[in-house]
């Protein structure tokens, strides 16, 4: 999608968040969204995707840059979708840390983001021998 601007985020706008998570039905975030903004605040790097100034596209970074890049949210509206948008915003957050040692995230595993992932270069964490471990906190459960 060509026609839209892709900027690093660096105003955090706590609407036009709640707005776009709502969109895609991320509500756990919403329950504090005091917590959503202060977690945007202290990202390694947060990019939006605007058509015109609607926010239809995010992709937020945390980590150190150097050893481990981890991928917390890439968000598309639903009304922008399977337009190029999340692999032109993931190909942009990738190019600013061209070193890192490791990139990586966590996701559904649906046939959907399995396909969109591993062409985007990932892999299961089981093809290296490794397993994921997660423990969250009872406010997003």
């Amino acid at each position: 999608m060509k026609d839209c601007t892709v900027a690093p985020y660096v105003c955090v706008d706590a609407e036009e968040l709640k707005t776009l998570y709502k969109s895609v039905g991320w509500t756990s975030y919403l329950r504090r969204p005091d917590l959503l903004k202060e977690a945007y605040a202290h990202s390694l790097k947060a990019l939006a995707a605007y058509d015109g100034e609607r926010l239809i596209g995010i992709i937020r970074a945390v980590g150190d840059g150097v050893s481990i890049l981890y991928i917390q949210d890439l968000l598309i509206h639903p009304a922008y979708q399977r337009r190029g948008l999340g692999t032109r915003l993931m190909t942009e957050m990738l190019r600013c840390f061209p070193d890192v040692n490791q990139a990586v995230l966590l996701t559904d595993e649906t046939e959907e983001t399995v396909q969109f992932y591993e062409a985007a270069g990932f892999q299961k964490v089981q093809k290296v021998g490794c397993c994921a471990f997660i423990r969250l906190h009872e406010c997003y459960g």
